[in-house]
């Protein structure tokens, strides 16, 4: 019986707990984005975007999650994680920009962190390999 090393449990469990933190994050943003909610929707109006915009985000969270989650298909998670990276420090980037409180600009930098160390630590077997 072959058991994983203890630096590749370590990093297993990071991964879980970062991966999972940022799903519910993620699911639960895209819920109030979908739901069109007052405070999101005045939020995405103070950075300058239109409304429709919420919908398509909320939707496109929840693919990303799904597809950071399932098994297999490493090429749509790599496209996920990039998404997340791209839609949330556009968001950071984006409140720095309006100037915005740091109490308003957290949650986009939180999100961010949370993609990146949960893209960081994913599992050899959640990589892409390149062989030659």
């Amino acid at each position: 019986m072959n058991t994983p090393q203890p630096s590749q449990k370590r990093t297993k469990i990071i991964y879980w707990i970062f991966t999972l933190w940022m799903a519910l994050g993620m699911v639960s943003t895209a819920i109030v984005q979908l739901m069109k909610n007052k405070d999101e929707l005045a939020n995405f109006t103070n950075l300058g975007y239109p409304s429709y915009l919420m919908t398509i985000i909320g939707v496109w969270k929840i693919l990303g999650v799904i597809a950071i989650l399932i098994p297999k298909r490493l090429l749509l998670k790599e496209w996920a994680y990039a998404g997340f990276f791209f839609v949330m420090s556009g968001a950071v980037i984006s409140h720095l920009i309006v100037g915005d409180t740091a109490g308003r600009t957290f949650p986009a930098v939180l999100l961010l962190v949370l993609v990146l160390i949960s893209w960081y630590f994913r599992p050899a077997e959640r990589k892409i390999t390149i062989v030659d």
